[in-house]
């Protein structure tokens, strides 16, 4: 340590800052301390000498989660131009002791669920001090003050240089301090009070040679004249939970402001690059920008890079920077080699600026059971924990694709989301699944979570669906349980889970919860067929649950039933058709009891419209509805005796959605002069009224189905008479024959109507 300089050396950082870390060198490569002292838990000391491991990788965060509840964590991420990480490998290249000084995570932990944990006092104000400081020097940007006085200044070379830089910023923050206070949190006073601990213990130690790295705020208070009295009132009393911690993987993204870290960067691609890139920052940086756009199939060559470098330099000295910083560059580039759009300009920031970077943490770091078996998988199945967002198309039918799938479904069925399942652009068969990959550093929280369940990914899913069939309360979940499981593979949490199911099953009597479960289970036992699974217990139980629909459907479907709730059922039957449709493999009486259904409420004049028309379309599309029958209930349904909105109702359930309605009117002009027919004869006040069903109705045609039917109603009222006349050549609203037995049946009315007995026969 340097004999003019009195206590211990402080140096005060910006988290994540290039220039700090460069200085950081230079100050310890100048004083070469006997101790470094770091801003961070002291549970943190054991794992510190895995920082020089060859397998850790930064960006990586030391994580601290309470051991009876690992939700509660919290991480201290480090990349490699964090000043904190660069002070850790300094230590340990020097041989000397390097310890966490910060305020142990048993207690911040504790507080944390603790409302009044870090609220100010009244009037306290909290200052962003680099936004104080540029304000000061006259820039309205913090972020473009700080690259200019510390990360373009090259205090990197001379360790004289670099201490004073560290001096001056130290005497800046007790100015601020001394004009603003101290922000009156407590949080940050018991952290202060804490470290001033540690100090005093590394003095016993070292005396005054050793040196201290924390954030630049913490600088003036550490420097104060403190009595040890006081520091320990502070400290007593403090809440404290068991703590574990480990290294886990950190992305460049989490270290964005944007990704939520309190102390993060907006531009961490960019001071990665501007930490690794010794010389000429700019041309390196923008040679990388041509790359990237060269991926992307855009044309930029090497003029391109060179113009764009001298109109960074050019923007620079225009606005008196020492170097071209990021909003130059960026500028730049979108000027000469974006030609002038943002949308190539997104993809730079997004990529460089930002980046999709992932650390790596050795095997020797200690982890969960379920944390080790969960990368023993992961490496066998060659499926790589990655930052960046990529797809993942698996083929069932090859083993290693369907285990692969198996894991995926076992980690969601436990809360990790690594993976989404999405649709997929090539296939939309059973034997392909699409998955959307994105590893998360907070899935790690989630790991260790998961890790009360059981130390294997199959054991802890297992677990996991067992525990969740006994508390789950409504059918529908735990149908869509008894899905993921066979998803999953869980074979051997298939019983408990269908025990739950068939308990619920039995008392649910909701006609409308029983078919919102049915579409599920019959998924299953599809999906089920597909990996090899044995569920002829689910095969039953979906069995079961269909013949109650098809017993307790009818009687729902009453006439007392609102917009909304016929909706909703005309959604079920939908669900519900396509269900037996996978079920009737299973039992060939099924499909026949479920057509004797829609042909009920297909004639059922109390049934509400929309049900009455989708049942006949369905059953239409399965053959077992003439075309001279379907013709016969639209007429019925849309004669002028029908309620108007009853009547557009009946054409939205058998013409609307993404059921081929609009094909089959082209097509069929009897179907099409009805609709027209009646369309014509609705009065101008109910029309008002029917007009936004019957919009949704043919407003979901496809472009193609809604010109050609322009077209067909365009010919005017003689071709749709003639469309309605095709049914038969009887006058219009007459059938072609008597039906004597109809006939018979208005007789008696008529006679009220003539009031005399005679009349009729005059007549």
């Amino acid at each position: 340590m340097s004999t003019a300089r009195q206590g211990p050396l402080l140096l005060g950082v910006r988290h994540h800052g290039p220039g700090s870390a460069r200085a950081v060198r230079s100050a310890l490569d100048a004083a070469r301390p006997a101790a470094v002292l770091i801003e961070g838990p002291p549970e943190g000391d054991a794992l510190l000498e895995l920082a020089a491991d060859p397998g850790m990788r930064p960006p990586v965060a030391l994580l601290a989660h309470a051991a009876d509840d690992p939700g509660r964590a919290a991480f201290w991420p480090l990349a490699d131009f964090s000043p904190e990480w660069v002070a850790i490998r300094w230590a340990q290249e020097a041989g000397v002791p390097v310890r966490f000084m910060d305020l142990p995570a048993a207690h911040s932990l504790a507080a944390a669920g603790e409302p009044d944990a870090d609220r100010p006092e009244p009037d306290a104000v909290r200052l962003d001090p680099l936004a104080v400081l540029a304000e000061t020097a006259g820039y309205d940007d913090p972020e473009r003050w700080w690259e200019d006085v510390v990360e373009h200044r090259g205090t990197g070379g001379a360790g004289e240089e670099a201490l004073g830089a560290f001096e001056a910023l130290g005497e800046a923050m007790g100015a601020l301090r001394d004009t603003y206070g101290d922000g009156g949190h407590r949080r940050d006073l018991v952290r202060e009070a804490y470290m001033r601990q540690r100090m005093r213990a590394a003095r016993r130690e070292f005396g005054d040679g050793y040196a201290v790295v924390c954030g630049a705020w913490h600088v003036p208070a550490l420097r104060a004249k403190t009595t040890v009295a006081a520091d320990k009132a502070l400290l007593t009393g403090l809440p404290k939970v068991k703590v574990e911690t480990t290294w886990v993987p950190w992305t460049h993204r989490r270290l964005a402001r944007a990704g939520g870290y309190g102390a993060g960067i907006t531009s961490p691609g960019w001071y990665a690059h501007l930490f690794s890139a010794r010389d000429r920052p700019v041309e390196r940086w923008l040679t990388k920008v041509a790359g990237l756009l060269r991926e992307e199939d855009r044309q930029v060559s090497s003029a391109h890079v060179i113009e764009a470098v001298r109109l960074a330099g050019t923007l620079a000295a225009m606005r008196g920077r020492p170097l071209a910083g990021l909003t130059e560059t960026l500028e730049a580039a979108r000027a000469v080699m974006c030609d002038g759009s943002d949308v190539p300009l997104a993809l730079i920031e997004d990529r460089l600026v930002v980046g999709d970077v992932l650390g790596e943490v050795p095997d020797s770091a200690p982890v969960v059971p379920l944390q080790r078996d969960l990368t023993r998988q992961q490496r066998s199945l060659r499926l790589k924990a990655e930052a960046q967002e990529r797809e993942l198309e698996l083929d069932l039918r090859k083993d290693t694709d369907a285990a692969k799938s198996l894991l995926l479904h076992r980690l969601r069925l436990l809360g990790i989301g690594w993976g989404t399942p999405t649709a997929s652009r090539s296939s939309t068969g059973t034997f392909r699944e699409t998955w959307r990959l994105r590893w998360e550093p907070e899935l790690s929280v989630r790991v260790a979570e998961a890790g009360i369940w059981g130390t294997t990914v199959l054991a802890a899913a297992t677990a996991k669906a067992e525990a969740d069939a006994a508390a789950a309360e409504e059918l529908g979940e735990v149908t869509a349980l008894a899905e993921r499981c066979l998803l999953a593979g869980l074979s051997e949490a298939l019983p408990a889970v269908l025990r739950a199911l068939a308990d619920r099953a039995a008392l649910d009597t909701d006609v409308a919860r029983l078919a919102k479960a049915l579409p599920a289970l019959a998924r299953s036992l599809r999906y089920g067929d597909v990996r090899g699974t044995d569920a002829t217990a689910l095969g039953a139980v979906a069995a079961g649950l269909a013949d109650r629909i098809c017993v307790a459907l009818p009687p729902a479907c009453a006439a007392g039933l609102d917009a909304d709730a016929a909706a909703e059922l005309r959604g079920h039957v939908d669900g519900v058709h396509t269900a037996v449709g996978l079920l009737a493999d299973a039992d060939d009486g099924l499909r026949e009891r479920w057509a004797a259904v829609l042909r009920t409420l297909s004639g059922r004049d109390t049934a509400p419209g929309v049900i009455r028309g989708r049942a006949a379309r369905l059953l239409l599309d399965d053959g077992r509805l003439e075309a001279g029958e379907t013709a016969r209930l639209m007429g019925l349904a849309l004669s002028p005796a029908a309620q108007p909105a009853d009547a557009a109702g009946w054409i939205e359930g058998f013409a609307g959605g993404s059921s081929g309605g609009g094909t089959l009117l082209v097509h069929d002009d009897r179907l099409l002069g009805l609709i027209d027919s009646w369309l014509v004869g609705v009065p101008e006040r109910a029309f008002t009224d029917v007009l936004p069903l019957l919009r949704r109705t043919f407003g979901a045609y496809e472009p193609g189905v809604k010109r050609t039917l322009g077209e067909l109603v365009r010919r005017g009222p003689a071709a749709s008479a003639g469309a309605a006349r095709s049914v038969g050549d009887a006058p219009e609203g007459f059938a072609p024959d008597l039906d004597p037995e109809r006939a018979d049946a208005v007789t008696e009315l008529v006679r009220m109507l003539l009031a005399s007995p005679d009349g009729v026969a005059a007549a």
